[in-house]
């Protein structure tokens, strides 16, 4: 979970936003505090719910709850958003190795996308989970690893101990962790980073197939609490050195007189860049053998088991195969495998898209893409737990969930000029999600069984 939750993005994008122009520094750790805050509540409201009801497709409990429609609204959501977010963090690792590996032998771009794809869809095709947490258990290895020997070696470069690295890092002017003025334009400001960091958790995690996948993998519900504890806790830790990494490597720069990379379509510094272009060409060929270790590690532990549970949510909620007349028809086994193999190309060319579309930051663009794909669960799922003894008009629940992240960008385009200049930030994802809610309501009719009509 670790490795599938951190990915390539935290391990460059997190670092190389400590000292964006726009002034971050730690302001990601407020996030990151509601991340732990979200992890609490999905073990103890959702973790529960699910091993209760013995799901294999956590979007199962939708079609009980609420109906057909509602639950393939719900699948189609977790498709689409799992689909782009694993996209937009391989392609994140994509880019750094065609700019400072594949370019010098003029392999291009598509090209590096698709070897990438080949190496994650070689040993998923046929392992499925359990190949997927065994290989995940070493990646996040590496990807730890990597991060401990990082901060060793730039601290050397810079002859730190680890005392003096400390000291350095919170006097700098990169460590600032609270942002508490000016609520309405900033969008670092501490409510809105720690409140979009809950719901995002509770959407990208505990109603995302993938994470949940692997508690539902586990025995009892409290080998699944113990473990999710226990993740939440090293989660915490890990973005402080993460953060601390960030900070080292402006430091470096600065005295080394090293400038943020440019992005090769707009010209503009691209912090994203930073990390990999001090560790490869700059620490010496170790430290560039452990860092493209750690973030090859970090990408594929979060792509491999996305595109099994992507693989695992079309099988079992388009397709049927957890049904019992379907789960041991003789074509089930050729099906998935073509699945896989279509969820592959989809990735690859929506990772092309991307590389053509965006230039800003990676973790930027994730937490996008959830605040406006993710928001529909985040409704969906709080009808079907907080309101009783109401059902809903089933056919219209998809077209609720399509207007909500729509009025969602209207709302965000136009805040500053509706609601006296406040500036929307992750926090988007709450409005989305009541929205939703909202419209559910409208759509719904007391009732005096849970049923759907």
């Amino acid at each position: 979970m670790i490795g599938t939750a951190l990915s390539g993005v935290t391990f460059i994008s997190v670092p190389g936003e400590v000292g964006a122009p726009a002034g971050n520094q730690f302001q990601y750790f407020q996030f990151v505090l509601g991340n732990a805050v979200g992890f609490i509540i999905i073990c103890t409201v959702l973790l529960p719910l699910y091993y209760r009801m013995k799901l294999t497709s956590i979007y199962s409990y939708i079609e009980q709850r609420l109906g057909h429609y509602s639950y393939k609204t719900a699948a189609s959501i977790f498709l689409l958003s799992r689909t782009l977010g694993s996209a937009t963090r391989l392609y994140l690792v994509v880019i750094v190795l065609q700019r400072f590996i594949f370019d010098n032998y003029g392999i291009p771009f598509w090209l590096t996308v698709l070897i990438s794809l080949a190496l994650i869809w070689s040993y998923t095709f046929k392992g499925g989970l359990k190949t997927i947490i065994i290989t995940d258990t070493l990646q996040t290895f590496f990807l730890v690893l990597s991060v401990f020997l990082t901060i060793y070696f730039i601290c050397s470069s810079l002859n730190f101990d680890i005392p003096q690295a400390f000291e350095t890092i919170k006097s700098s002017s990169y460590s600032k962790i609270f942002f508490l003025d000016d609520f309405l334009t900033n969008k670092f400001y501490f409510s809105k980073q720690f409140i979009g960091g809950i719901f995002v958790t509770i959407a990208m995690t505990g109603l995302d197939q993938d994470l949940m996948q692997k508690n539902l993998s586990m025995g009892t519900i409290k080998e699944a609490q113990k473990n999710m504890f226990t993740f939440t806790g090293v989660f915490v830790i890990l973005n402080v050195f993460f953060l601390s990494v960030g900070a080292l490597l402006y430091i470096f720069a600065a005295k080394n007189g090293i400038d943020i990379p440019l992005d090769h379509i707009t010209g503009k510094p691209r912090t994203d860049l930073l990390f990999p272009e001090i560790a490869l060409n700059n620490l010496g060929a170790i430290p560039a053998i452990i860092f493209m270790l750690g973030l090859t590690a970090a990408t594929f532990a979060t792509t491999d088991s996305a595109l099994t549970a992507l693989t695992t949510s079309f099988c079992v909620d388009f397709l049927g195969m957890a049904k019992a007349e379907n789960a041991n028809a003789k074509d089930a086994v050729k099906k998935r495998h073509t699945v896989h193999i279509a969820f592959s190309i989809l990735m690859f060319l929506v990772i092309i898209v991307i590389n053509t579309l965006n230039s800003s930051s990676v973790v930027s663009l994730i937490f996008t893409i959830a605040s406006y794909t993710y928001g529909p669960l985040l409704g969906l799922y709080s009808f079907g737990l907080f309101v009783k003894k109401r059902g809903l008009h089933d056919k219209l629940v998809p077209i609720v969930c399509i207007l909500s992240p729509f009025l969602c960008y209207l709302l965000s385009t136009y805040s500053t000029r509706l609601l006296g200049g406040y500036v929307f930030s992750v926090e988007l994802i709450l409005i989305n999600g009541l929205i939703t809610f909202i419209g559910l309501l409208f759509i719904s009719k007391k009732t005096d069984a849970q049923t759907q009509f």
